[in-house]
């Protein structure tokens, strides 16, 4: 089984910061892209920000500029650092990665986080 627990979340006024952590848990052979996605009620989920294992880094268009995303392949863990938060970027935020869990397949399945609330009082 692989688990991601999402933490960072919060309420934040605008003009602040956040910075969101996900650790990847579980049955971990390599994980490839790892990325975040956002709901915001009444929407469909959408891409925020993915990375590939080598550093390629892929950003929707209202977040460039504002958001950095990062992270440690020896700890399982990507990260978001938002800053110049709005309103429009409330919303529950989603850990994903691609695992391959085990060596002798090639096979890689897509995971979620449970999701983190981030709120932006304007």
């Amino acid at each position: 089984q692989v688990q991601l627990v999402e933490s960072g979340g919060g309420l934040v006024q605008a003009g602040g910061s956040l910075r969101l952590s996900c650790v990847a848990s579980g049955r971990i052979f390599s994980i490839y892209n790892m990325g975040w996605y956002r709901q915001a009620p009444g929407n469909e989920r959408e891409l925020v920000a993915s990375m590939t294992r080598n550093g390629t880094t892929n950003y929707a268009e209202s977040v460039k500029g504002r958001f950095t995303i990062s992270r440690d392949n020896a700890k399982n863990t990507v990260y978001l650092q938002m800053n110049g938060l709005k309103s429009e970027d409330t919303a529950v935020y989603y850990c994903n990665a691609m695992i391959r869990t085990r060596s002798l397949s090639l096979q890689t399945y897509q995971y979620w986080g449970q999701g983190t609330q981030v709120t932006v009082s304007s």
